[in-house]
């Protein structure tokens, strides 16, 4: 279980990585096959196509060896990149898995991109591949698809699950219908190395020069996960509710491997309808509910936590911090209720989980190596290293260890530095988010420069107000905001010939929304 980086880094003890995220979900099929796994938002029809699915851990197997078949009899070769833009449904989870399966790499796109947003990254990497949602809310993915694809040459395949399916794109919702086959041989490619060390996935981080492709390994993206199923004291066999999209790091590190390494259910919800969140709390065996941090005392004073559970401090609630400087200026969480774990998510970087004590206050992570579950917490015997946290020299937080990316994209490449990361010679990744280097633990004071952060969206902000001053004089500004960290207003002239021409270049809802006559907190 004790993995040693090649730097030698004290914080690189993490487990075996010969593990992947397939042999997880395999694990759970032949040891829990009739166990449901994986189960839709109850309001699915409300943002896209298709009913509610409920699938057990035989299904999903079976389903996930169904699309790693159809993406091999595509030609798709090992190692070739499918980038996937889903829904918080279960074809998410679904898709992710069999893309590893088929012995290729998966890179989610934030649900939100648009043509701007995808064009600019994909043509960085070179999908072979899209797969979507047809629609999500009022819009077309499949449209939004067909028009990237034809703007990036090596992308081969459009796909995508609901119907109806137009011309030119493969259809995947037969798959779930389809009667099974053995897998196409070779399937399971054989590479060199341990598995658990390929890249399993791409998601993308933002500099303030541009977007950054950050290359995952199954055994990182499993060290991220173990940080918090660890802290939390998570059950085994547990139901873990989560709104987090699989399109990032933390989506995957809190939603997906805890799920996986559990063998237990997963139940999405579409972020954020209150009202169905609180139904899916009452009419399920709810053992852990992923909710935004900043919400999460309103939640517990609006006794959502209470429903359909005879001791509400029996479940478990992950405050998700997608602004870690909001922590420090969170309430005093109440003693009757749920144990909270915090989770700050620093970008693509890595992420930090420490469960409350009992004055209620966050915890001052203690600069140095973080082990899961940590000192403090009950049963931390055998604990694992996951990150070490330090200042840098200019007051901004420094991660490395098993789950800190550590590879360029594409493999192979030359160069060992990730591309447009600050990565210093000894292995920490510069997050870029501000904090006192005089302290002895961790108090984050403040966002990276230059960067805008809205919930899980972040964009170069030089690169917005760009796409605003091609269609107008107007001006930008990003404000502070309560729940999703910042959120973006704009000024103009004609603020709705400003949304039409931003819509027309394909910039993202939370740009355009910035120009409504009352725009909205994001």
């Amino acid at each position: 279980m004790i993995l040693d980086d090649a730097r030698g880094h004290p914080a690189t003890a993490a487990l075996g990585i010969r593990t992947t995220l397939d042999e997880l979900l395999r694990r759970a099929a032949a040891r829990r096959p009739d166990v449901t796994a994986l189960i839709d938002p109850p309001d699915r029809a409300s943002f896209t196509t298709g009913k509610p699915r409920r699938l057990t851990y035989a299904q999903a197997d079976r389903m996930v060896s169904a699309i790693a078949d159809r993406l091999r009899r595509m030609g798709l070769h090992t190692d070739a990149v499918v980038a996937i833009q889903i829904a918080n449904t279960v074809e998410s989870a679904l898709t992710i898995l069999g893309i590893m399966r088929a012995g290729l790499i998966a890179m989610p796109l934030p649900l939100l991109w648009r043509r701007a947003e995808a064009v600019a990254a994909l043509s960085r990497v070179g999908p072979h591949a899209l797969i979507v949602s047809g629609r999500v809310g009022q819009v077309d993915h499949y449209d939004l698809a067909m028009q990237v694809a034809a703007e990036i040459f090596p992308v081969r395949y459009v796909c995508g699950y609901g119907d109806p399916v137009p011309d030119g794109v493969v259809g995947f919702d037969d798959l779930f219908t389809s009667e099974a086959r053995d897998l196409q041989p070779g399937l399971d490619a054989v590479r060199a190395g341990e598995p658990g060390a390929h890249v399993a996935a791409i998601t993308w981080d933002v500099s303030a020069d541009g977007l950054v492709p950050v290359a995952r390994s199954h055994a990182e993206l499993i060290a991220g996960g173990l940080a918090v199923l660890l802290e939390g004291r998570l059950p085994p066999d547990a139901t873990l509710l989560s709104p987090l999209p699989l399109s990032s790091f933390g989506g995957l590190a809190i939603a997906m491997i805890p799920w996986l390494l559990l063998g237990g259910t997963l139940a999405l919800h579409q972020p954020f309808d209150p009202e169905t969140f609180r139904s899916q709390l009452a009419n399920a065996r709810i053992d852990a509910a992923i909710v935004p941090g900043p919400l999460a005392a309103q939640f517990v004073q609006g006794g959502l936590f209470s429903a359909a559970a005879s001791d509400p401090t029996d479940r478990a609630v992950i405050g998700l911090w997608r602004a870690p400087e909001q922590l420090a200026h969170a309430p005093a969480w109440p003693r009757c209720a749920p144990r909270l774990i915090d989770v700050q998510v620093f970008g693509e970087a890595g992420l930090l989980a420490a469960t409350r004590g009992s004055n209620g206050r966050p915890v001052a992570m203690p600069f140095g190596v973080v082990t899961a579950p940590r000192p403090t917490v009950a049963g931390a015997e055998g604990a694992l290293a996951v990150v070490e946290i330090a200042p840098t020299p200019g007051g901004t937080l420094a991660l490395r260890g098993p789950m800190v990316p550590r590879a360029a994209y594409p493999p192979g490449a030359e160069h060992s530095r990730l591309d447009c990361l600050k990565v210093s010679p000894d292995g920490y990744v510069d997050t870029g988010y501000a904090c006192d280097p005089t302290r002895e633990a961790l108090v984050v004071t403040g966002p990276p420069a230059g960067i805008v952060g809205i919930g899980g969206y972040r964009f170069p902000r030089r690169t917005l107000e760009d796409l605003v001053a091609a269609v107008d004089n107007g001006t930008l500004a990003v404000l502070p905001d309560a729940l999703a960290g910042q959120r973006l207003a704009g000024s103009a002239s004609d603020p709705a010939a400003v949304r039409a021409a931003l819509a027309k270049v394909g910039a993202t809802p939370l740009l355009i929304e910035a120009f409504a006559a009352h725009p909205q907190a994001a």
